[in-house]
């Protein structure tokens, strides 16, 4: 039985705790974009995406779902490690040497859920777009998931996947941009203004559905299932999700500096006071 919305609001809790314990213990790593993305990734594993046991490669019957922004894998080992892909205990690994949870996600260590490397910025919307391809190829109706960064889209690749993906009527493809408005030097605006977003999108042929509450898991599970229904209709189709950098860690609220920066020791408490002990436990 899949769970309930407050018990993905507890689970979504104990990821934001898995990601400030991660970054803190060896003071590196992307808090920032991760905890504004909690929500949306718990929900997606626990409730939107249709799921195998186990994990194979070629992904086959079922959904997918490549990260693009590989910078904020904290988030992405711990919602992976609590979907049951690898031991809860291994984040306790993360950034260390010769172990499976580098920074940026690697495929060559194997770790189950991890299907590319995703260390540079700009690729993840054009190796969707070709196991889109294949599920179609394979008469696999399945969905293909992709999460974008929107400072992300500064890449000239990602335009050239756009036009693709319309042209060939990838309609099995729904692309997520994380519409935080930062990135690592600042506003996104004010780094390199990405204007309309959504105008964007829709002239390059894409169907787009707007969720203006993107850390709330209800408004979450309503925009996926509208986003769903566009599927297999001709388009590609995008979700433009609006979140706050740093959500659930208030003085991490509202400001580009958690980007890429780790919590000390009494900041760390001051966090896990904001997000308390759950049933699931810490690794």
């Amino acid at each position: 039985m899949k769970p309930n919305t407050q018990q993905l609001a507890e689970l979504t809790t104990q990821v934001r705790r898995d990601i400030l314990r991660m970054v803190h213990a060896v003071n590196s790593g992307h808090p920032g974009g991760s905890l504004g993305c909690a929500e949306f990734l718990v929900t997606l594993y626990q409730r939107l995406m249709d799921r195998k046991d186990g994990f194979e490669m070629n992904g086959t019957d079922e959904d997918l779902f490549f990260l693009s922004n590989g910078h904020i894998s904290p988030v992405f080992y711990s919602v992976l490690a609590r979907s049951g892909y690898f031991p809860v205990s291994e984040l306790a690994t993360f950034r260390k040497l010769n172990t499976r949870l580098q920074g940026h996600p690697t495929t060559h260590d194997h770790l189950p859920g991890v299907r590319m490397a995703s260390g540079s910025l700009g690729q993840g919307l054009s190796v969707a777009l070709g196991a889109a391809q294949a599920k179609k190829l394979n008469k696999d109706n399945h969905l293909v998931y992709v999460l974008l960064g929107d400072g992300e889209l500064q890449e000239g690749q990602n335009w050239e996947a756009m036009m693709y993906a319309s042209a060939k009527k990838v309609d099995n493809l729904i692309a997520t941009v994380d519409l935080n408005g930062k990135q690592i030097d600042g506003p996104t605006d004010k780094v390199l203004d990405l204007g309309s977003v959504k105008a964007k999108f829709e002239a390059f042929g894409w169907d787009v559905i707007e969720i203006e509450k993107g850390n709330d898991i209800d408004s979450i599970l309503k925009g996926y299932e509208e986003a769903k229904a566009k599927t297999m209709n001709g388009k590609p189709v995008c979700v433009l999700l609006h979140t706050e950098m740093g959500n659930g860690v208030d003085f991490m609220m509202g400001t580009h500096a958690w980007h890429g920066k780790a919590p000390n020791d009494a900041q760390l408490e001051e966090a896990f006071k904001q997000n308390p002990e759950t049933s699931f436990g810490d690794y």
